[in-house]
């Protein structure tokens, strides 16, 4: 299983940036995905999540300005992100929980992580 990000980039303050994930491989379905984000000297933190149903969750620090939302038929997720500020600035990660195997089990996988930068 293998999950392509794109999307990211350098945006000005005030801006907006439009994130996506896709998911590639044998596996029987996706449950939870989401997308993380790293900045310089900190860890890693959820920025927001979706169920398979579309019950979403998010940070405090995002609620209001950013929308995740998926495609189930595309085994894709997006991230709208509007009104950034300096402090988005980070490597963002898309994560998902997949059921796969004979057993089917589930499993986590991480994409490789697009940089978003946010100008003042």
């Amino acid at each position: 299983v293998q999950l392509q990000a794109s999307g990211g980039g350098l945006v000005q303050a005030g801006g907006s940036l439009r994130l996506s994930c896709a998911a590639s491989g044998s596996f029987y379905s996706i449950n939870d995905m989401g997308w993380y984000r790293q900045a310089p000297g900190k860890q890693r933190e959820l920025v927001a999540a979706i169920t398979s149903g579309g019950r979403t969750n998010y940070a405090d620090s995002v609620k209001g300005r950013f929308t995740i939302s998926r495609d189930n038929a595309k085994n894709t997720v997006y991230l709208q992100m509007n009104s950034v500020k300096p402090e988005d600035t980070a490597v963002y990660y898309c994560n998902a929980e997949v059921l796969k195997g004979d057993y089917v089990l589930q499993y986590s996988y991480w994409g490789q992580g697009t940089q978003v930068t946010v100008s003042s």
